[in-house]
């Protein structure tokens, strides 16, 4: 077996299209240019089955679309507009990203908002710490002044 695992096709028999075959196409299609694409009666008469098969060879779509039977629901096709059909007043749809944006900004304001009144946990934790060094600092203050008067007390003391 050789590498890949797959066999070539040296083996096989070769096919060869009948010539009558060919010649029938070509002339069906010369008859169908020639008649604007519009079959002949008798062929129509002769065989109601085969032609309906071959209308729809003929109306057969290009490329993919012959594979697909529906129209792609997700699929949004653009459709130009006239200046008329503008509405400029109308509000502009933002994208996700720009809603997310504007509602971050929103929820930052609103805690703000809380924390200036005081009524967010870590605002309340904020004015606890500032209560104690404010006591710390009049504690302090207090301190200083009580050492001032007493270094007066011995300085008036010591001049007597």
């Amino acid at each position: 077996m050789p590498r890949g695992g797959k066999k070539g096709h040296k083996g096989r028999g070769k096919q060869f299209s009948n010539p009558e075959e060919i010649d029938r196409q070509m002339k069906a299609q010369r008859e169908l240019e020639a008649n604007g694409g519009v079959e002949k009666e008798e062929e129509k008469s002769s065989g109601s089955d085969d032609s309906s098969s071959e209308e729809d060879v003929n109306k057969k779509k290009s490329g993919v679309e012959g594979l697909i039977e529906i129209e792609n629901p997700n699929r949004i096709s653009q459709k130009s507009k006239k200046v008329t059909e503008l509405d400029v007043n109308a509000p502009k749809e933002l994208s996700r990203r720009e809603r997310e944006e504007i509602e971050k900004q929103k929820a930052k304001e609103r805690y703000m908002k809380l924390h200036l009144e005081g009524k967010t946990d870590q605002a309340r934790a904020d004015l606890a710490r500032l209560a104690i060094i404010k006591k710390q600092r009049e504690d302090a203050q207090k301190k200083r002044d009580g050492l001032k008067k007493e270094k007066e007390a011995e300085d008036s003391k010591s001049k007597r």
